[in-house]
């Protein structure tokens, strides 16, 4: 145990998870806390908001990850919302993580012929040398590389194209290398104490949790532009101690009756299975029973609307 001089000299700080949508940034985060706090599918655009996650490392440290929005380029009003989410939190913390997916870089280099970098990876590039921050090059997906050699000139091309203070490939999937990129991000963070609590995983609140697991189920069972236009709201949240059991109801907010048909599916299969699966979650999540009701609503135009953007928490 650490006394309380040991413990203001550990390094700690904030880390921002910065890259392209689908690069691993949530499935990393989760996986150094060893707790799902961010949803995490296969389709782009599923973190939607700023999420804290802390890590407390006893005699070593702390991280402070703050897992962002993927950097894309769009003109929807959304999207433009999530990537100025995105790019703030590059002014607020001490380190950045630019990671990147090195299966899909390879792929676009074997299918064009080319041996640069895809058009939204040069992107992203652009809006991290703009801000000009202090970044670690974590490539990511190496798993699904099967001859590690094709890292070194993929490596190269990207340190060429921007400055970064270290480089590490991991797999967020597998957990190889996590160990060795949580030590060397301690060790480009100051000596200043426990920023949080050791035993604080996030800051969210636990409605918008609850909120991103029926999101997570939503996107995962959908498919085409629905995961795009739904947004989800808790409207109750609280727990029936004499039943021991969290009772939480959802809104799923969708842009047309057409969508809300597809959400709902055949005899309500598809809204039943969304429930079920996203009450498991939470269920593992909160450490208690669910009682969870789902509903889902028509809200035109919502991801265009400013008002709707900043009712839901994007803008």
């Amino acid at each position: 145990m650490s006394t309380s001089n040991e413990s203001s000299a550990l390094p700690s700080g904030f880390v921002a998870l910065v890259g392209q949508a689908n690069v691993g940034k949530s499935t990393l985060m989760n996986a150094v806390l060893g707790v799902k706090v961010a949803i995490a599918t296969s389709k782009p655009q599923t973190t939607r908001n700023r999420i804290l996650g802390v890590q407390t490392f006893p005699e070593k440290g702390q991280l402070c990850f703050v897992d962002t929005p993927g950097i894309h380029d769009s003109h929807r009003r959304l999207n433009q919302a999530l990537n100025r989410t995105a790019l703030q939190s590059l002014e607020e913390v001490d380190l950045v993580c630019h990671l990147v997916d090195a299966a899909a870089i390879h792929g676009w280099q074997r299918r064009t012929g080319r041996t640069g970098l895809p058009p939204e990876e040069e992107f992203v590039m652009h809006k991290l040398q703009e801000q000009k921050v202090k970044a670690v090059l974590v490539i990511n997906k190496i798993d699904l590389v099967e001859d590690k050699l094709k890292l070194l000139p993929l490596i190269e091309t990207l340190v060429e194209a921007n400055e970064y203070i270290d480089v590490v490939p991991v797999s967020a999937k597998t957990g190889e290398n996590l160990d060795r990129l949580v030590d060397l991000l301690l060790d480009h963070l100051p000596e200043q104490g426990l920023l949080f609590p050791e035993e604080m995983l996030t800051d969210q609140a636990e409605r918008f949790i609850a909120a991103e697991f029926v999101r997570e189920q939503v996107m995962d069972q959908t498919r085409k532009e629905i995961p795009y236009s739904v947004a989800v709201e808790v409207e109750t949240f609280r727990e029936n101690e004499e039943k021991d059991l969290l009772e939480i109801s959802a809104v799923i907010h969708v842009e047309r009756d057409s969508q809300k048909g597809i959400v709902i599916g055949n005899g309500g299969k598809r809204i039943k299975a969304i429930g079920t699966k996203a009450r498991k979650e939470m269920e593992k999540f909160f450490g208690k029973q669910v009682f969870l009701e789902t509903f889902v609503r028509v809200e035109p135009r919502w991801s265009e609307n400013p008002r709707h953007l900043n009712r839901f928490g994007y803008e």
